[in-house]
């Protein structure tokens, strides 16, 4: 990472790398440590949100190739690369599946050359998942995706990052709009706890990016307008679809409660009829 580093403003966190670091990853710099060392030793627990997110979008991905036959996929607000990409779980079924990461991060992109040098099925498009046109009308995007054709939608913990002003079901509805029948859309968004850890983690979040909210279990499903959300709902990641070989049924959930912090981050799979 270090020749990129001259990129990049060091001295302010960014959302992809403190992400990063909360995954245990490696490609984050001192600022973006000090940001998670206050979810891990101030709001003990809270990691847990980052890595409950991370494994329903891997069944998910998985979800969307093997039973709906999905073959390209965008993943918006991406990240940097950890175990288990959206290319590679949907490739695992489906070699011939495309994927177009988007972030607005260069260490973000800086990656994607090398998943670029990897597989040319997948590339990574630098833009701001608040300009959706700029994403579709990005020659990669055009140049991977066929829009007659379905496509998976991922917004994985990215639209909370966006403030009520800037719209996000918006965002939702122009990709609704864009893609063909039988596409599928994967949201999961910080739910409100209305509790002191909720809104200790909401108030981190506006003041170390200035923007964000956290929001009902209502306001979420609302992202999916004109969509047809498939079972169980908008329900926490933890119990969004869990995966059988890990002791859980198809919809139920493990024998213990889900703790404060797994209440805290909720999913939905919706279908564009």
């Amino acid at each position: 990472m270090a020749e990129h580093a001259s990129e990049v403003d060091q001295s302010k966190p960014s959302i992809a790398r403190v992400y990063d670091y909360l995954l245990g990853g490696k490609d984050n710099f001192a600022a973006d440590r000090v940001i998670g060392d206050h979810f891990m030793v101030n709001l003990p627990g809270s990691v847990a949100i980052a890595h409950t997110n991370r494994a329903a979008l891997t069944r998910a991905v998985r979800e969307i190739s093997l039973t709906a036959g999905v073959r390209q996929f965008i993943d918006m607000g991406s990240g940097l690369p950890t175990a288990d990409n959206v290319h590679q779980v949907a490739q695992r079924s489906a070699p011939q599946t495309r994927v177009v990461y988007v972030d607005s991060d260069p260490i973000v992109l800086a990656h994607g050359r090398a998943l670029l040098e990897e597989d040319e099925r997948t590339c990574v498009v630098q833009a701001d998942v608040r300009d959706p046109e700029a994403i579709r009308r990005h020659q990669d995007t055009r140049a991977l995706i066929d829009f007659d054709q379905p496509v998976g939608v991922i917004l994985s913990a990215v639209l909370h990052h966006v403030n009520d002003d800037e719209d996000p079901g918006a965002i939702v509805r122009y990709w609704r709009d864009q893609v063909a029948p039988g596409s599928h859309f994967f949201i999961s968004h910080f739910r409100s706890g209305e509790n002191p850890e909720t809104v200790e983690a909401e108030r981190t979040l506006q003041e170390t990016f200035g923007r964000g909210r956290w929001r009902t279990t209502g306001e979420i499903s609302a992202l999916f307008d004109g969509l047809e959300i498939l079972d169980p709902g908008v329900v926490t990641c933890r119990d969004w679809r869990p995966d059988p070989a890990e002791g859980s049924s198809r919809f139920g959930s493990e024998t213990r409660d889900a703790t404060l912090w797994e209440q805290l981050i909720v999913a939905g799979l919706a279908r564009k009829p």
